[in-house]
């Protein structure tokens, strides 16, 4: 049952648009066109990051500024403890995270990329920062240091 949509759901986002060379090779322009010295702002998902080689990131750490932005969705981060359901054109679902193992397979599906990636990175040099999706649009700022904007 329910296991089945996470897996279906896991596929879905498994599964890039056709069109969409993925992260690896936009890293790899970014290295051929980057100086010594600039500042590098990878905006994308844990899971992502977690398809990049390790070897690739202190690469780019040692020549440029480099920061990721871990892009994530707070229901993944924190789903309700009860029933969440999904609707199709065709039938509706119930996921029951209140059962722990369906919990965990949720954690270890959405929650467990964020924090590899939060203990990876930054021990290979590049700054990291997760962006709530519900964030404010200068949230990102915080990443350099830099205040975020008020308004009076």
């Amino acid at each position: 049952g329910a296991l089945r949509v996470l897996d279906a759901l896991v596929r879905w986002y498994a599964k890039p648009p056709e069109d969409d060379a993925g992260l690896s090779v936009a890293l790899d322009h970014a290295a051929r066109v980057l100086r010594p010295g600039s500042r590098l702002v990878v905006l994308a998902d844990p899971s992502s990051i977690a398809a990049i080689e390790a070897h690739r990131w202190p690469a780019f750490a040692l020549h440029h500024d480099t920061t990721v932005l871990l892009l994530v969705d707070p229901l993944e981060r924190d789903p309700p403890k009860a029933a969440l359901p999904f609707a199709t054109s065709e039938h509706r679902v119930e996921l029951d995270l209140a059962s722990a193992p369906q919990r965990q397979r949720w954690r270890q599906e959405f929650t467990g990329p964020i924090e590899a990636a939060l203990q990876a990175l930054p021990a290979r040099g590049v700054r990291v920062q997760v962006l709530p999706t519900d964030a404010p649009s200068d949230a990102w700022f915080a990443a350099w240091g830099r205040q975020q904007a008020s308004v009076a």
